[in-house]
């Protein structure tokens, strides 16, 4: 069967690798180009991030609701948080280097500044469209990586009262990513 931009979806649905090639053909761009952006000084994780982007595309393709949007969108979104996670495992990784194994004497503590403040810049950004409990509510969760119990026990909330804020706080973000998305392309 031949993929083209009408039948790409259900073909991705249907798990036909042709439809990975239409994607990396006619949207690869996109993943390259964001990856690019968001990775320009870990170029080794750049092409392990593009795999990961289609394997991400191929397993949750399903998530992906053209009621709601345009598919390059939702490809975009999905780059960015790819890139999100690579900046995170390289800051982890930073870490756990063997000091036995470095070449170098004095540590070269530059480049982990700049992704740590590049990332922690991103995430205020997002935050930033949220109300201050919302905000509070993001940070502690996915900041300082608080459990549920711990949080409803400190702010004195139910647990369904912070899941409910929680989604609603990814829904609004997640709107706002597309309409800015939509006005750069403008």
């Amino acid at each position: 069967m031949r993929i083209t931009e009408d039948n790409f979806i259900s073909q991705l649905k249907m798990k036909n690798e042709k439809s990975l090639d239409y994607i990396l053909d006619n949207y690869g761009w996109i993943i390259k180009s964001i990856v690019k952006k968001h990775l320009y000084n870990l170029e080794s994780f750049q092409d392990e991030c593009i795999n990961d982007v289609l394997l991400a595309v191929w397993y949750n393709v399903e998530s992906f609701d053209e009621g709601r949007g345009q598919f390059k969108n939702w490809l975009a979104g999905v780059t960015k948080f790819k890139c999100l996670d690579y900046k995170r495992k390289y800051l982890q990784e930073l870490l756990y280097q063997n000091i036995d194994d470095l070449d170098i004497s004095v540590e070269d503590t530059a480049n982990k500044e700049i992704i740590k403040n590049e990332l922690n810049e991103e995430v205020e950004n997002m935050l930033n469209n949220l109300k201050a409990d919302d905000k509070s509510l993001f940070m502690k969760l996915y900041v300082e990586e608080k459990n549920i119990d711990d949080i409803s026990i400190e702010t004195g909330l139910k647990r369904e009262v912070i899941y409910n804020r929680i989604s609603r706080g990814k829904n609004k973000i997640r709107n706002l990513f597309r309409l800015n998305e939509s006005r750069c392309k403008l």
